[in-house]
């Protein structure tokens, strides 16, 4: 085992071992807790109305290509769809304010890239069948259970396991839509008052990997770098590493200088995975109290079908709430029958 343990966690784990998990979990422990939102200044604000309004206008058009938006080529603008005003919420506007130090024209581009970007790489739907890059077009990247979301950490984020080591694929896009699509799954998973997930990064030699090479190329690892930085800005909320071997540790020096700074210090190595999951949601292999084992046939269509579930639940509150632009994922992922957050009001 990867942490000492106590008699006491020792029974725990034997009690546990007889329940085996084959699925996520779909709601936080009680144990977590959603932080409290940090307080917006007058001039963040400020900055949050105009990018809001931006957004909001009649008529406003999307690029559907990266270099449709690049040459300004009006003829390939469309109007944002039903799916892309949802995507368009009060926390968006935040995240990419946060992420462009409040610069309202920085984030008003990068928001509109990412718009573009969506619609060019096929995740700009909010179901799973609507989109070109979906669970059935990215299934057998994850038969030997390489990313798999497993419960919440201790701020009620979702935890999003990347397991290197049990790498079944040689290096190709369809890696890379794995992991955007995983990406994707994880927000469908965060409770109300989240944005955020915690990835738990496991470099372990695995028996039920079949490729040799563990670590992706280096320009693979930055193209996803780049997905990460530029199309989900302020999405990380936490990540564990461990068990990283020197290859491990040569590839993260050279992708280094082009992880983000402040992505740099949500980085933790070699710590106890239980100093930051509950116990009770933590998978057993890292000091947790849950006996999972990964078996495709039962993992896969439940992960995917507990996330659809979650996304017709908030497509429904967003139909009900007026399908605007600038709603809360607060009040589109809660039960409360009134809007916390007036579209437009930070």
């Amino acid at each position: 085992m990867l942490f000492k343990k106590d008699k006491k966690d020792h029974k725990e784990h034997q009690e546990v071992n007889e329940n085996v998990t084959h699925i996520p979990f779909s709601e936080p422990t009680e144990e977590s807790k959603v932080p409290e939102e940090t307080k917006l200044t007058n001039h963040q604000k400020e900055c949050f109305t105009k990018v809001y309004e931006h957004f909001a206008q009649e008529g406003f058009l999307v690029a559907n290509s990266e270099d449709a938006l690049k040459h300004k080529d009006k003829t390939q603008f469309t109007p944002l769809t039903e799916d892309e005003k949802a995507w368009l919420t009060r926390e968006c506007f935040l995240r990419y304010l946060r992420a462009t130090k409040w610069k309202v024209e920085d984030a008003i581009a990068r928001i509109e890239g990412t718009l573009a970007w969506r619609r060019e790489f096929g995740v700009s739907h909010n179901f799973d069948a609507d989109n070109a890059v979906n669970g059935s077009l990215v299934s057998p990247e994850n038969e030997t259970g390489k990313e798999v979301i497993l419960g919440y950490d201790n701020d009620s984020r979702p935890c999003l396991y990347l397991k290197p080591g049990r790498q079944n694929t040689k290096t190709s896009q369809r890696q890379v839509q794995h992991m955007v699509y995983m990406l994707e799954k994880v927000i469908d998973y965060m409770p109300a008052g989240q944005d955020s997930l915690a990835l738990l990064i496991d470099f372990k030699a695995s028996p039920v990997g079949t490729q040799s090479n563990k670590i992706p190329p280096v320009s693979t690892g930055r193209q996803v770098l780049n997905i990460l930085q530029t199309h989900y800005p302020e999405r990380l909320g936490r990540a564990l590493l461990t068990n990283i071997p020197w290859l491990g540790w040569t590839f993260l020096k050279i992708i280094h200088p082009f992880i983000d700074p402040l992505t740099r210090e949500k980085l933790v190595f070699d710590q106890p995975f239980p100093n930051y999951v509950p116990k009770s949601q933590l998978d057993q292999d890292f000091g947790g109290m849950v006996n999972f084992e990964y078996e495709h046939e039962k993992y896969w269509p439940q992960m995917v079908s507990m996330a659809e579930e979650k996304k017709r639940k908030y497509v429904k509150r967003f139909e009900t709430f007026g399908s605007r632009v600038g709603l809360s994922e607060y009040d589109l992922r809660g039960d409360h029958e009134d809007l916390k957050y007036q579209p437009g009001v930070a």
